[in-house]
């Protein structure tokens, strides 16, 4: 659907997008809207687009595909398993606070389930480079065995979007990826094998 446009106006586009879509109710937003920000003709978006739905979207899987190869590019540098989810999480934080209107469309303005509803949600790559690394930390005993790796999934994201959500209400006051390593220490402590924590010595007393 990009294919027949110009650069131009597919630049414009996407900054009309990202402008209505990450301050206004998805709900109240319009095609009408997008081209009077955009300059660009109702007849030409609705040709190309057919709603705004699949105008969104169309280009949300744009944004999150640049996060995604981002993430297999790290990926593919590091080999201990809990350095590349450490890598992911702040990956998500960095790429979101960077471009913090896709944020704010993703887990403010956008109904999750219309996006996830909609035959052009593809998220499988992203997903499933994840999920691999869950997998292998599970046969090495890093990672609990008994949740299953698209639980542990949700769960790392779902704490991503929380931080994004909450930074954003609290006012943007401190830089989200510098905070990104400790924040994940509180994500490893509930994915990682209770196994290991349970025979962990313990700390050694301070001599003080």
């Amino acid at each position: 659907m990009f294919d027949e446009l110009n650069p131009e106006v597919q630049k414009r586009l996407e900054t009309a997008v990202l402008e209505i879509f990450s301050t206004a109710d998805f709900h109240k937003a319009s095609i009408r809207d997008v081209a009077d920000r955009a300059g660009v003709s109702f007849s030409t978006i609705y040709k190309h687009f057919g709603s705004k739905e699949r105008l969104l979207f169309a280009y949300v899987n744009i944004w999150m595909s640049h996060l995604t190869d981002r993430i297999e590019d790290h990926l593919n540098g590091i080999e201990d398993i809990k350095e590349k989810l450490r890598k992911v999480f702040w990956l998500h934080l960095d790429y979101y606070e960077r471009h913090e209107q896709l944020g704010r469309i993703l887990f403010m303005t956008l109904p999750m389930q219309t996006w996830m509803a909609d035959k052009s949600f593809d998220q499988r790559r992203r997903v499933g480079l994840i999920i691999e690394v869950f997998k292998i930390g599970q046969k090495l005993g890093l990672i609990n065995p008994h949740v299953r790796a698209g639980n542990l999934l949700d769960f790392m994201l779902g704490f991503i979007q929380r931080t994004f959500f909450m930074w954003i209400m609290r006012g943007k006051h401190e830089n989200l990826a510098e905070e990104a390593n400790a924040l994940f220490e509180m994500v490893w402590q509930g994915m990682v094998n209770p196994e290991i924590i349970r025979y962990l010595p313990p700390p050694e007393k301070s001599s003080s």
